[in-house]
């Protein structure tokens, strides 16, 4: 495998996405990504506008052609912890920083720059259908994390996790009526808080 040329004016900018805010379970998947100009990749976009398919089609040659790409998973019990915007934050710096050859600057999707970011950055709205370097992050977060949620649903039988990803839908709120929350549930969502505090109301409640 031959060792990929670094461009002329030494200049390494790396695009940061996230996938997976809004889910009830699961954890946050961050991705930091170094295009190498002397190796374009067709077809990179934001990927939720991607098929499933094509995001798998593309996810290795991202791996293959990049300068350098990193991927850090933020799981749910760090999400309560810090709250997902901070969690994501965090996630969006390590990923950063993960990256080998170091980033020269930073373009993040989205308004905010995470703080403790290892080099310059720029938050860019829409920046995943914008950016090819934050297209590419995007698709391995999105990619990376739907693995990930695949493989929970063999640990986690009965809620659909391999179908919606833990995201809120009504499948995904009917399962967690009947079987209640698993160590994946994000305990500081509303969804899932509102039926641990139920849980404890009828616990602790007095006897009729």
């Amino acid at each position: 495998m031959s060792t990929p040329t670094l461009p002329n004016n030494g200049f390494l900018r790396a695009g940061v996405d996230e996938a997976g805010r809004g889910p009830l379970a699961g954890p946050v998947v961050v991705a930091a990504v170094i295009l190498d100009p002397a190796r374009p990749i067709a077809g990179l976009d934001d990927s939720k506008k991607l098929s499933e398919k094509r995001r798998e089609t593309l996810y290795p040659q991202i791996v293959e052609c990049a300068l350098a790409h990193c991927v850090i998973v933020v799981e749910a019990e760090e999400i309560d912890r810090l709250n997902i915007f901070q969690a994501t934050m965090a996630g969006m710096s390590r990923a950063v920083a993960g990256l080998v050859p170091a980033a020269r600057e930073a373009l993040v999707d989205g308004n905010k720059l995470p703080k403790g970011l290892p080099c310059p950055g720029r938050a860019i709205v829409g920046g995943d259908a914008l950016e090819p370097a934050i297209s590419a992050a995007s698709i391995l977060a999105k990619v990376s994390r739907d693995r990930l949620m695949v493989a929970l649903d063999d640990v986690h039988p009965g809620y659909g996790f391999a179908v919606h990803k833990g995201y809120p839908t009504p499948a995904h709120l009917a399962a967690l009526q009947r079987l209640g929350p698993c160590v994946q549930h994000r305990r500081s969502f509303a969804p899932v808080r509102v039926l641990l505090d139920q849980a404890t109301l009828f616990r602790d409640g007095p006897d009729c």
